[in-house]
């Protein structure tokens, strides 16, 4: 399956219901996958898409909120259940679901937390992968550098740093200078902003 097709996954124990809902999405052009129960969804190989899963709360073997305990961090959780349980309403809101349906469904209500949810597991992947390019950049910093650079955002001076760190005031013109290229930074104020989205990996 090719990497840009966002899939629709649907985990319920109700064939009936699977059905129906796989229906209605493959009715409103969406890519859907449907599950039994949460080891089969579990033991399958998604694709490196945006995504969303559909999940029953009530399910013979793995409930739905343990098969979130396994994916929640990694994917955008639409709850769908056939009892009003207030509790387990409140822990898979908790615990980060993206929504939580009552059966039966309403087909425009669920069609409307669907596209929600793909938006956010497409925020989601953008900024994961802004994160890891910046990590790069920063990972390109000699060590040196790192230490320039952690003074630069502490608000130090050039001569400061020079002082701070036993060298001349030039050098640590030429370490900020490389810092600004390899961060791609177009100004100062540029790289304190990346600096302080990367501010647990700073010195």
């Amino acid at each position: 399956m090719g990497k840009d097709i966002e899939t629709i996954y649907i985990v319920d124990d109700d064939p009936a219901v699977r059905e129906a809902l796989s229906s209605l999405l493959r009715a409103n052009g969406k890519h859907v996958r449907a599950f039994p129960g949460g080891a089969e969804f579990l033991s399958f190989e998604r694709d490196d898409a945006p995504a969303c899963l559909i999940l029953d709360l009530e399910m013979p073997g793995m409930n739905g909120l343990e098969v979130q305990q396994c994916v929640a961090a990694t994917l955008p959780i639409i709850f769908i259940s056939g009892c009003g349980d207030i509790d387990s309403t409140v822990k898979a809101m908790k615990a980060g679901a993206s929504d939580f349906l009552t059966k039966p469904v309403e087909e425009a209500r669920l069609l409307s937390a669907v596209e929600e949810a793909l938006c956010e597991h497409r925020i989601a992947r953008c900024d994961a992968l802004y994160h890891a390019v910046l990590r790069e950049r920063f990972g390109s910093l000699t060590p040196r550098e790192h230490e320039v650079l952690a003074l630069l955002v502490a608000g130090r001076l050039n001569k400061q740093i020079a002082a701070e760190l036993g060298i001349a005031e030039y050098t640590v013109q030429i370490h900020r200078g490389n810092i600004m290229r390899k961060m791609k930074a177009d100004s100062f104020a540029t790289l304190v902003k990346l600096a302080e989205t990367l501010k647990p990996n700073l010195p």
